[in-house]
């Protein structure tokens, strides 16, 4: 395995560390009792997608503690999520602050969202077991992946229309629908004033 498969594995792996403590800090800022019922489980599954990298880690003999740069540089920008979602708990209206909430779990699971696709397409082009490995871990997670993301995104949105003194659609479409591609995400957006 290349060093720049190894660099994505490193950084994929700190997302998910930084992911559970997105979580934990969005989940505080939660005001929706089922946004906040959503990023629990969201939690739960990023919890589990650690022990998924570790493992893929374990079948592919990479120290999970070996530091890269870039890793560091996710991990700070896990923290300064937090760090923002703390400032507007502290700073700000309540809404306000679920809403600096959805906005970081939306970057959050963008970066995360972005590293299992690649994972997905580096599986595609290895052979033996370091292929195995990444097809096994990617199938296991790539569907809550895109669930994290679009469903997010459709509250982030739905959560400013609020804010803004519109009517809103809680929960969102996306949710509604179980949106898990791109394309479900546009049409579940499209079709919020039908639900309106």
């Amino acid at each position: 395995m290349n060093k720049n498969t190894q660099e994505l594995l490193y950084q994929a792996l700190e997302t998910e560390l930084g992911g559970e403590h997105v979580y934990m800090a969005a989940i505080r800022c939660a005001q929706n009792s089922e946004l906040k019922k959503e990023w629990q489980k969201y939690l739960e599954e990023t919890q589990n997608h650690q022990r998924i990298v570790l493992q893929v880690f374990d079948k592919l003999g990479l120290d999970a503690n070996a530091e890269t740069p870039g890793r560091a540089v996710v991990r700070h920008l896990g923290e300064s999520l937090v760090r923002a979602m703390e400032m507007a708990q502290k700073n700000a209206p309540a809404e306000a602050a679920e809403l600096v909430a959805a906005e970081c779990v939306v970057l959050a699971e963008t970066k995360d969202h972005a590293n299992w696709e690649l994972i997905g397409k580096v599986a595609e082009s290895l052979k033996g077991d370091e292929a195995r490995a990444l097809k096994e871990a990617f199938s296991e997670v790539e569907e809550q992946e895109d669930m994290h993301l679009y469903h997010t995104m459709g509250w982030a949105r739905e959560l400013w229309i609020q804010f803004l003194g519109m009517p809103a659609v809680l929960p969102p479409p996306e949710e509604e629908k179980k949106v898990t591609t791109a394309i479900g995400a546009a049409r579940a957006k499209q079709s919020r004033s039908d639900a309106l």
